[in-house]
């Protein structure tokens, strides 16, 4: 079977830098990484042509050579990107993975048969409008493992131990050969952890951790938005004994205003005026999320002019720049009128164009008169 081109392996093109190659590596890593799929050998197929397709386009050598010539000028070089095992993909690509599953149950410390740190937690934050653009704390409630008291996150009943696990010796991990293939799994015996509890605590029936749920004040900072995150390092589950725990990361959702719309760090908002105001000019009062302006307005303002109020939008996240507001007046037209008022107006309408209903007929009634030469 044919290789597929390494560039539509890794949904990226042609031109695309580093950054963008290892960015979706990652992705795609992770989506058929062997621990995540096991017994998957589908999974297992894609992994190996991600890494080979990483491989060749992370080396500039190779990459220029397989821009020129293809995958048969990749062996005429004496390149064999695909015959390699798990263990060098894995060691070829140690800090991606390290970067990867760090943060979701991966190890660190100690190699691949290091202690795990914990998985990272989210939490959907549902903020105001106004509370996004000041910034506000918010308290709140997270459900997570804590070590059981009882016996000390040990899983085992007091007075007896966790044994070595016989199936890896301890090692929480087995090596299965399939092929030229080494698969590193954690083992299926004692789940990863090394040892096995043949008499469990109690309390926490030798998972040696307990559900709680905690309590933090989150510090929401000035001029968040829907899809940001704020991440609280070391708030998330236990890892595995002396691993640190996953972080936190609160994710942003802020709901709509009645009166402002935000874009990006800039601010809307619609202002009525009267057509006097229009005619004549004045001065018109505007909110903004900072308090009451006064705006300008000059004679023959039409409806629709958009004024802006410079510094008046969203302050950067992180306290650099600031937006501004744009106010859009519009002319309020009024749906009932005193008799005076009428009076004035079609006054104004006769002086200036003559086109305007009579006082007893509506302008339908006009119109039909017109048409039949009345």
């Amino acid at each position: 079977m044919s290789k597929r081109d390494y560039y539509e392996v890794l949904d990226v093109p042609k031109d695309a830098d580093a950054k963008v190659l290892k960015k979706a590596f990652r992705k795609l890593a992770m989506q058929y990484h062997p621990d995540r799929n096991p017994d998957d050998p589908e999974a297992e197929a894609k992994f190996k042509e991600v890494g080979e397709a990483y491989e060749v386009l992370s080396d500039d050598q190779k990459r220029a050579v397989y821009d020129r010539h293809g995958h048969q000028g990749l062996k005429g070089q004496g390149y064999n990107p695909g015959f390699q095992d798990m263990g060098d993909i894995f060691s070829h690509f140690g800090d991606i993975f390290g970067d990867i599953f760090g943060g979701g149950g991966g190890r660190r410390g100690g190699g691949r048969g290091g202690p795990r740190r914990g998985a990272d937690l989210e939490y959907r934050m549902v903020l105001d409008f106004m509370e996004a653009i000041h910034g506000v704390d918010k308290e709140i409630e997270v459900p997570m493992n804590n070590w059981c008291g009882t016996c000390e996150g040990s899983g085992a009943k007091a007075g007896s131990e966790p044994k070595t696990c016989s199936t890896c010796g301890g090692r929480g991990e087995v090596i299965q050969q399939q092929m030229f293939l080494r698969i590193r799994t954690a083992c299926p015996n004692c789940g990863g952890k090394g040892k096995v509890v043949s008499d469990p605590c109690g309390d926490c029936h030798g998972r040696g951790k307990k559900q709680t749920t905690e309590r933090w004040t989150v510090k929401v900072p000035a001029g968040v938005d829907t899809g940001m995150q704020i991440r609280d390092r070391g708030k998330g589950e236990l890892g595995d004994k002396e691993a640190p725990r996953g972080d936190l990361y609160v994710s942003i959702q802020v709901r709509r205003h009645e009166f402002f719309k935000r874009d990006g760090m800039d601010i809307m908002c619609q202002v009525p005026m009267s057509y006097a105001q229009a005619c004549l000019g004045g001065e018109i009062k505007v909110p903004t999320v900072y308090g009451d302006e006064s705006v300008t307005v000059p004679r023959g303002t039409p409806s629709g002019k958009v004024f802006t109020l410079a510094g008046k939008g969203v302050k950067g996240v992180h306290g650099r720049g600031q937006g501004d507001q744009h106010v859009q007046v519009v002319v309020q037209v009024p749906k009932k009128m005193t008799e005076e008022e009428e009076e004035l107006v079609r006054q104004l309408g006769q002086l200036s164009d003559g086109q305007v209903a009579d006082k007893e007929k509506p302008l339908w009634e006009r119109w039909m008169d017109k048409l039949h030469g009345n």
